[in-house]
């Protein structure tokens, strides 16, 4: 299968691009600038320049037997959430869906399958309580977000190709993303963050790449799926596996006032709880995960 990835140069692209080739297929990575990722890549990655926000230069690379998959977008934690980086976070995702949307309209064959990057986000603040795919939108402005983005891509829908929604937790990898940040936490002896009992939707970036991988060619999946771990976990409960391998002992807690005084409402990614079960994933799907218990994820990434 021909799979086209848009934001594939990013920290999930480029974990999930060796296991698509490695499976067989044949990738496209489309990026604004791609001398710029030569040898972030595989060799046998073609990379495609396009400008992230139309169908020009690249609709003509679906063919009947195309996946593509929409990871477009500007970080939302690459800087304090200001009102001028909240716009530029939505409006990278608009943008891109609606590149999709074009090229899917223009394109000569319709593609498969369309894996649609979201995140579990959309649910906003948890508390306690199991999330589904089937609970409703948060009220916050990452639930807007994920929900702005989710309906973007809707046309392609109606055009009759299966679209999957992949609402994906946080990302643990040793190269980027949280993990980094919460290890050097844990080395200074950071007990919890905030009060410690919100839980984490974290996923091991293997079964990120590897659930996406089944998806394409899991008939019976559409809609949203909760991209996540099996086993959830607590903050707190995260960062005593992290401190227990890097041999720290634990001091204080770093409270919920404190994050927000130095990065603002950004500290809310981190102190919102979100209990998120990927259903549709164990279901739909019936994807067996490679780490599906915090414990065996932490001890891979920090060997």
């Amino acid at each position: 299968m021909r799979v086209i990835i848009t934001g594939g140069t990013g920290q999930i692209g480029r974990r999930l691009a060796p296991v698509l080739l490695k499976a067989g297929h044949e990738v496209i990575v489309l990026s604004r600038d791609p001398s710029k990722h030569e040898g972030r890549l595989p060799p046998a990655v073609r990379l495609h320049p396009w400008d992230g926000r139309s169908a020009t230069g690249w609709h003509d690379l679906i063919e009947a037997d195309t996946a593509i998959i929409n990871l477009a977008g500007e970080n939302p934690a690459a800087s304090l959430w200001t009102q001028n980086h909240k716009r530029r976070v939505l409006q990278s995702r608009l943008d891109a869906a609606s590149a999709v949307v074009q090229a899917v309209q223009q394109a000569k064959a319709r593609p498969k399958v369309l894996l649609q990057a979201s995140a579990v986000g959309y649910y906003g603040e948890g508390g306690g309580a199991e999330l589904t795919e089937f609970s409703p939108c948060g009220f916050d402005w990452r639930a807007e977000v994920c929900r702005r983005w989710e309906a973007a891509v809707g046309p392609v829908s109606a055009m009759g190709v299966r679209v999957c929604t992949l609402r994906i937790g946080i990302v643990l990898d040793a190269e980027g993303g949280a993990l980094p940040t919460l290890r050097l936490a844990a080395q200074l002896g950071v007990r919890h963050l905030g009060d410690g009992r919100q839980w984490i939707p974290w996923i091991h970036h293997e079964d990120m790449s590897y659930s996406t991988l089944a998806l394409l060619t899991a008939q019976m999946a559409y809609g949203p799926l909760n991209i996540v771990g099996l086993e959830p976990a607590t903050n707190a409960e995260l960062m005593t596996l992290l401190r227990q391998h890097l041999g720290r002992p634990a001091t204080l807690p770093v409270p919920r006032w404190a994050m927000r005084l130095v990065v603002g409402e950004l500290a809310d990614a981190v102190l919102f709880s979100q209990r998120v079960r990927p259903s549709m994933l164990a279901m739909d799907v019936g994807y067996e995960w490679r780490f599906p218990k915090l414990a065996d994820a932490v001890r891979d990434l920090l060997r």
